[in-house]
């Protein structure tokens, strides 16, 4: 287990106190598992999403994009096993009327002495376990008794595959190619719970790359590395991420093989995303319901395949709270305790804050007058109000990780403090000069400062 200061009681409170995350429809005391991002939650997100987006778009020629419906075929989730097989084990308890997973009974506190583990004491009347469908079920149509039944989708995943005849025949590309897309799945999951780690509603951040039969073993290595890779290059610590196999016993009736990209969060090593080899399943099983071939044909040898399918599947809201996680630290400045978030600055919501150290001598007009140049290229804040150290402290709170001051010395030679959050660092820089600085900074290579467990 973690050795640093963060626990998930702290992560919550946090996220309500400055505005990154709220109990969704908290005035009629809320509903489960659901949760709405406040500003600098959304900030954060749009950020994590943006790096998802930049290392599988920007830096790469063989993967395009991709936003399909939420709502699909009713077919689709025939074809695709959803419809039979998309079932967790569930059990009541006649006696706190509670529902739990029956296979996570070992981690599940019980509903009247929570100290204990559900069917742990005598007071426990579990019924036999029956297989509950994950997926949330709708109606098309003006009247719900003569409309058709609809879902809204599990996954992502299975609307790239729906479109893949589409990709081959607009975007000229062959395997190996992968198509990518973010957006929300629903799950109606029997226990969901901690914070936002696992919830009914989440955003997904998945890719399905077509390859060659022959060269899926290889494929599905290259992307572990590289899924691994990420959220190191943005400043998760090594020693907090790990891949992991998966057994035998765990792997999808459609996969060959299956590792989980995980974290060490405060309640132990959970996962962020998979990367799986799901063969060619997912287009034989659309074709075989669909009529239609979903297959390439190469041009110059006439020969024809279905494609395997390496599918590196993570979560937007997972990949944030883990990025949260790791970021928080604790420390004491001049006697006065500090909470910080080390956020990669890519990531940061707010870029830079702009605080002129006193309201008055003309101090806020040209503070004013720095914002609106520095906020044309960047994500930046204004803030005047209360204590320069105060103003600080709150910068700090949600991961700004440079601090713009302006003070008398910036009225007669036009230079300013810029402040770095994890040093403390105060460089006297020209006001002309302040937007490459940061540009530069926002750049170069970044650490984590937190020392590794």
């Amino acid at each position: 287990m973690p050795h640093d200061s963060v626990t998930m009681e702290k992560i919550v409170s946090l996220c309500k106190r400055r505005g990154f995350v709220f109990q969704s429809s908290e005035i009629y005391g809320g509903i489960g598992s659901s949760y709405d991002y406040g500003h600098y939650g959304v900030l954060l997100k749009n950020n994590v999403k943006a790096q998802w987006w930049r290392a599988m778009l920007q830096e790469r020629d063989d993967v395009v994009a991709l936003d399909s419906a939420i709502i699909q075929h009713p077919t689709t989730w025939l074809a695709s096993g959803h419809l039979a097989g998309f079932t967790d084990p569930l059990v009541d308890c006649r006696t706190c009327k509670l529902r739990f997973r029956a296979d996570h009974l070992e981690v599940s506190a019980c509903g009247r002495r929570p100290s204990k583990h559900a069917g742990e004491t005598d007071d426990c009347d579990l019924t036999e376990a029956r297989d509950f469908n994950l997926m949330f079920e709708t109606t098309v149509g003006p009247v719900k008794e003569e409309g058709s039944t609809v879902y809204l989708r599990p996954e992502t995943a299975q609307g790239i595959f729906l479109n893949f005849k589409n990709y081959l025949q607009f975007s000229r590309k062959k395997p190996p190619f992968g198509i990518a897309q973010i957006g929300k799945s629903f799950r109606n999951e029997i226990t969901p719970g901690n914070f936002i780690f696992r919830t009914r509603e989440f955003e997904q951040m998945e890719m399905e790359f077509f390859v060659a039969p022959g060269e899926a073993e290889r494929w599905h290595e290259h992307w572990l590395s590289e899924r691994r890779d990420w959220y190191l290059r943005l400043g998760v610590r090594a020693d907090h991420l790990r891949l992991r196999a998966h057994g035998a016993e765990e792997l999808s009736h459609y996969s060959s093989a299956t590792s989980d990209v995980e974290y060490l969060f405060p309640i132990g090593w959970q996962e962020l995303e998979g990367v799986a080899n799901r063969g060619d399943f997912d287009l034989t099983q659309h074709a075989k319901h669909s009529g239609q071939r979903l297959e390439y044909v190469d041009s110059a040898s006439g020969d024809r395949y279905v494609p395997h399918v390496i599918e590196p599947a993570a979560g937007a809201d997972r990949a944030m709270l883990a990025f949260l996680v790791d970021a928080y630290d604790e420390d004491e400045i001049e006697g006065e305790a500090r909470t910080v978030l080390r956020l990669h600055p890519l990531l940061a919501p707010v870029k830079v804050a702009v605080l002129p150290l006193v309201r008055k001598d003309r101090q806020p007009e040209l503070a004013r007058a720095v914002y609106a140049e520095l906020r044309e290229r960047f994500q930046a804040e204004y803030d005047e109000g209360g204590a320069i150290g105060r103003r600080y402290r709150r910068q700090d709170e949600i991961g700004t990780p440079w601090a713009v001051t302006i003070d008398h010395r910036s009225l007669e030679d036009h230079t300013v403090t810029l402040r770095d959050r994890d040093s403390l660092a105060q460089d006297r820089i020209p006001i002309a000069r302040l937007g490459e600085e940061i540009e530069t900074r926002l750049r170069a290579p970044w650490s984590s400062p937190k020392p590794d467990d």
